[in-house]
């Protein structure tokens, strides 16, 4: 790759935090640049930028983690795709594998609003009995919620509000 070629390139990934990498030589440029992905915080749109991974193997590692399962390694990377290990190093340099204490602000349980009970809502803050109630009220008589804006329209919340309890609820 010439240096015009790899200023260019340097510049389109910087530039765009959802550049799709085409090669394991732009993964290595990204990780040179500092560019890492955490594992175990990486959304759907993370998993697309990595050559080789489909949008059902990154659908089903974003489920796999919400879930709780923890990826620690390569190794337990490989193993929730069913790849061997030598497909995935590559990418290595540019993902970070960190852990997260479930206690942890960080990771936050998060619950699905459409199947959560009242006693399980209560434990979110900002969620009184009577906010429980209401959830399950217009889960009931309007259907379930499709995604974080379905959910804050429907119960008439104000940004803050949304702002707050969007760490807690997963769809």
């Amino acid at each position: 790759m010439g240096w015009l070629t790899q200023k260019t390139l340097q510049q389109k990934i910087i530039n765009d935090p959802y550049y799709r990498f085409q090669s394991f030589e732009e993964i290595a440029i990204a990780a040179a640049l500092g560019i890492k992905i955490n594992v175990n915080q990486a959304n759907v749109d993370d998993w697309l930028r990595l050559p080789g991974i489909s949008i059902h193997q990154a659908r089903m590692l974003v489920q796999l983690i919400s879930s709780g399962v923890e990826l620690l390694s390569i190794e337990d990377l490989a193993a929730a795709l069913s790849l061997s290990i030598q497909r995935l190093k590559p990418l290595e340099p540019i993902l970070e594998f960190s852990y997260y204490h479930p206690d942890s602000f960080l990771t936050p349980v998060r619950l699905n609003p459409n199947t959560a009970t009242i006693e399980q809502l209560l434990e979110i803050p900002l969620i009184t009995p009577q906010f429980a109630e209401k959830i399950i009220i217009q889960r009931q008589e309007y259907g379930k919620y499709q995604n974080l804006v379905d959910f804050k329209q429907r119960l008439e919340l104000d940004g803050q509000m949304m702002s707050q309890l969007m760490h807690y609820l997963q769809f």
